[in-house]
């Protein structure tokens, strides 16, 4: 089959990095409209390789969001019925009153839900100000997100780590794979995306637990 033929040969050229993560988004929710909890995961997952687009200036941001994954699954994979919706996964740490351990299960859904806001606001840097370098992009998004939260040692390593952050242009080019769609699979990305995490911070403000 040719390039110019339609078809899965012909298609994959013209999508983006987005254009599988937008297919991902369908399965998330239940009928119901409850969070699942490996839909959820796996489609964090599949940002991951997003991020390494993004070379070493993002590499603390990967790990974190890899381990943070790598805990909630863990939980859900020892029991799946019983841990089918996102928020069930911590409810017994709630209940145990362990949530607010470094270790806990509710922890990493909340280092999660903050670094997914950080990504959302670096695509969202990236669509209103199109005359920003990367690093401009990352460090804006970093101010309005994860900083309040960073005490001055990380927030320092952070930035540093920040100022290497690829040429915008090669990014782009990397992340849209050529296709002129980018700018509309990644708004779509940041639209779709955000009530899931607006969904995570009400639970975890309602567990006592979106202030640490």
């Amino acid at each position: 089959m040719s390039d110019t033929t339609p078809g899965i040969e012909g298609s994959v050229d013209h999508e983006t990095a987005f254009t599988p993560i937008l297919e991902a988004m369908k399965q998330v929710r239940s009928q119901q409209g409850e969070i699942l909890t490996k839909p959820f995961l796996d489609l964090c997952k599949m940002i991951l390789p997003v991020l390494d687009k993004f070379g070493t200036s993002l590499s603390p941001v990967k790990s974190d969001v890899g381990g943070n994954i790598n805990r909630l699954s863990i939980v859900y994979e020892s029991n799946p019925t019983k841990f089918n919706f996102l928020h069930s996964v911590v409810q017994p740490e709630i209940e145990a009153k362990t949530a607010k351990s470094s270790s806990s299960c509710t922890n990493a859904l909340l280092w999660l839900t903050r670094a997914m806001d950080f990504l959302i606001a670096v695509f969202q840097n990236m669509l209103d100000h199109p005359e920003w370098g990367m690093s401009q992009v990352c460090s804006s998004a970093y101010s309005k997100t994860l900083k309040k939260w960073h005490n001055w040692l990380a927030s320092s390593s952070f930035m540093v780590v920040m100022k290497l952050a690829p040429d915008r242009k090669k990014f782009v080019e990397v992340i849209g794979r050529g296709n002129e769609d980018l700018n509309i699979q990644m708004k779509e990305f940041c639209t779709r995306f955000s009530p899931f995490l607006r969904e995570n911070h009400k639970f975890l403000v309602r567990v006592g637990m979106d202030n640490l």
